[in-house]
């Protein structure tokens, strides 16, 4: 249920009096689906709980898939009349996109990395050079030929040994995020026929060559619990636990620190965090703890000389400080401040050279860069001219390099990768997305950031767009977004497909509701937990400001969000349905109560500190106040497109499938309610660079059709 996305629908009129006949017809195209009901008593704290529609968790069920198919055709009859209005927004969308497109080359260890794709190709083509641009190019993964025997592929962390000879590399093609590693002899091109399954995807090299480091899940919660070391040349059923987390709440990760000197596990929950380190070229010892974990102790470490570098919250600092420590003295009373606690300003992220520091920080949600030179001559921040912008450190692996990748990007100006030159303070842009078609041109749009006040005097901010000339009267749609959950913050960014809403008259928003982090920690932690609920009240206060500064009104307002945003939206539309014309809910994290007492779901346990444990009473009935498929009645609701995927890992397809079934039942109106299932995908969506479009014009043609749009 952990981070992020969305589908579809048609008209159907059917007497009221006929509600519960479900061999009603739509214009006699399809059968009306149903879900049977099988009465199931969910008790716990002497509260029962009647879920009907629990079968549904099954998907070995034949049943289940039966309706799951069933819902799939009933959405694909619904929308058959706007099946040539998909095409064609897919190959305008597409049409935006340069196929033969290639990433920004970034030098590491004597070789430039490049990724780029082919016209008529999906997929990535991964390659270096060795030590100029100019060099022969030597292909280490083209995923076009990876990926053509499945229905789904997805490629998962490349790491290169430090003598550039192998590559650790791990794929996906269920969709579920659990991954199959490999090791790769570049110098041969043959792959080692030991394979190492149901790990993470990540993986580091020691600096013997040798020694591989990897994470492993949970067979069945798909936790990330272990960290394995592997010998090469030897049967990884050989490899060696080197860590274990017993504590269910937290998952494991292990990475090598940019200095190259140290191997670090990393251990963290919600609030805790908790690292140990090895020297990397001794594999063979033991790892190091570096500071013990303790409740509500968060930190993260980088290394540079004789000293770790620590963004952290110890003794009260919410939004955090950034300290260093001693290699030989890392327990957190040695820690001393580098840049002391600043209330009002969130550090986010830090890149460390040689000889500079940069920060990453936040203040009154916007970004900013910082610039420290390691002497303390300078200390300076980068200028940005607008409040609808994204920059943030891009990839700088080169620890000696005198230049600084960044990125930027507006609502109105397409992602550009940035070179910023330490020693000359000059800037180069070494790629600006190119926006194909001939149609665009950032003059003709205009962003804003403008502010609700909540129903607690608390002010929102939200950040628009839109092409100039649209009506600003009320009568233009708008199609507002928000995800707000577990700190993390959707920034405004350019996007070349929300061009097909724009250019159709649509204003877009997002809304900075609370539960992220866009003004600072303590607007995620007034978010979660016991004050959840200002995350959907904060969406609702926004809707209405956007209704009555007549941006738009409740007949052409729509709302949008995925996992853990599509929460958001069970919420609302349980909540004040009548604000919304229409509401897309994507990969919906729908079932709270259920899925947070059953702890051999995927995530379930790790979340505890986000959502509450309904074991305890307190948590289960707050829970109970807001789950969108508990407080489902008999009511009118909007329009609604309902996608999931039978794979996903992250929010089960029983979820949104119970809900959907749980709606059509109880729901007295004659809106469209369609269910798109990926019976191949999982929470992502569809693999492959131009795929995931097809969903994308499916969502966006269900709302250009309820606004009468039809090109």
């Amino acid at each position: 249920m952990n981070k992020f996305s969305a589908i579809i629908v048609i008209n159907f009129i059917f007497a009221m009096s006929c509600k519960n006949d479900q061999n009603m017809t739509e214009n006699n195209i399809v059968k009306l689906p149903s879900a049977k009901k099988i009465e199931k008593k969910l008790e716990i704290h002497n509260d029962v709980r009647i879920d009907n529609y629990f079968w549904l968790n099954d998907r070995k069920n034949k049943e289940v898939i039966a309706y799951l198919n069933e819902e799939n055709e009933y959405t694909n009859a619904s929308l058959k009349h706007t099946e040539q209005f998909q095409k064609d927004l897919f190959e305008e969308m597409k049409g935006r996109i340069k196929e033969d497109d290639s990433s920004v080359p970034y030098k590491k260890n004597g070789y430039w990395y490049i990724i780029k794709y082919e016209k008529g190709k999906d997929y990535p083509i991964y390659l270096r050079k060795k030590d100029n641009l100019n060099a022969a190019e030597e292909i280490l993964f083209d995923c076009n030929e990876m990926a053509k025997d499945h229905a789904y592929f997805q490629l998962g962390g490349i790491s290169i040994s430090p003598d550039n000879k192998l590559a650790s590399f791990s794929v996906d093609t269920v969709s579920r995020r659990q991954y199959t590693l490999y090791i790769k002899n570049l110098v041969t091109g043959s792959v080692f026929p030991d394979k190492i399954e149901n790990t993470t995807g990540s993986s580091t090299w020691a600096n013997d060559n040798e020694t591989l480091f990897y994470t492993k899940k949970d067979e069945v919660t798909l936790r990330s619990e272990t960290i394995f070391k592997h010998k090469l040349n030897t049967s990884s059923s050989d490899d060696k636990m080197v860590f274990e987390e017993k504590d269910d709440t937290f998952n494991a990760f292990v990475y090598k620190t940019k200095s190259k000197k140290y191997i670090v596990i990393g251990s963290t929950s919600t609030l805790t965090s908790e690292y140990r380190i090895l020297d990397a070229n001794t594999p063979d010892a033991d790892f190091k703890i570096f500071q013990p974990r303790e409740r509500e102790l968060e930190y993260s470490i980088a290394h540079y000389d004789d000293s770790f570098y620590i963004i952290t919250n110890k003794d009260g600092a919410t939004n955090f400080k950034l300290q260093k420590t001693s290699e030989k003295n890392t327990l957190k009373e040695n820690w001393v401040d580098v840049i002391p606690y600043r209330e009002s300003v969130l550090i986010e992220d830090i890149e460390i050279f040689k000889d500079y520091l940069v920060i990453n920080e936040r203040e009154g949600g916007l970004n900013k860069l910082r610039i420290m030179t390691w002497d303390g001559k300078e200390d300076y921040y980068f200028p940005f001219d607008n409040e609808t912008y994204t920059t943030g450190i891009g990839n700088n692996p080169d620890f000696e390099s005198n230049l600084l990748r960044y990125s930027y990007n507006s609502l109105t100006t397409p992602s550009s990768i940035i070179d910023y030159n330490f020693e000359t303070k000059e800037k180069e842009v070494k790629k600006e997305q190119t926006v194909l078609g001939g149609q665009f041109n950032k003059e003709n749009y205009e962003s804003k950031r403008i502010w609700a006040v909540a129903r607690d005097g608390v002010k929102v901010p939200i950040s628009l767009v839109y092409k100039k000339g649209t009506k600003l009267d009320g009568s233009s749609p708008l199609l507002q977004y928000a995800y707000g959950s577990y700190g993390s913050t959707i920034d405004p960014y350019f996007s070349s497909v929300r061009l097909s809403l724009l250019d159709r008259g649509f204003i877009y928003a997002i809304s900075h509701v609370r539960g992220s982090e866009y003004l600072g920690r303590q607007w995620y932690e007034n978010g979660k937990l016991k004050t959840k609920k200002n995350t959907f009240t904060d969406f609702i206060d926004c809707s209405k400001h956007l209704i009555n500064e007549r941006y738009t009104s409740n007949e052409h307002l729509y709302a949008m969000g995925g996992s853990a945003g599509g929460l958001l939206m069970g919420a609302i539309v349980n909540m004040n349905p009548e604000l919304y014309n229409g509401v897309i809910a994507a990969v919906p994290f729908v079932d709270v109560i259920t899925t947070m007492l059953d702890d051999s779901i995927p995530l379930t346990t790790g979340e505890y500190d986000e959502w509450g444990n309904p074991n305890n009473e307190a948590y289960y009935n707050y829970m109970k106040s807001y789950s969108p498929y508990d407080n489902v009645i008999a009511r009118k609701y909007p329009n609604m497109l309902v996608t999931t995927g039978l794979h996903d890992s992250q929010v089960q397809y029983f979820e949104p499938a119970k809900w959907v079934a749980k709606l059509r039942e109880l729901k007295t109106d004659s809106n469209k309610l369609l269910f798109h299932i990926n019976m191949e995908a999982g929470h992502g969506g569809a693999s492959g660079r131009f795929e995931s479009l097809k969903e994308v014009a499916l969502e966006y043609a269900f709302l250009l059709d309820l606004e009468g749009i039809s090109k």
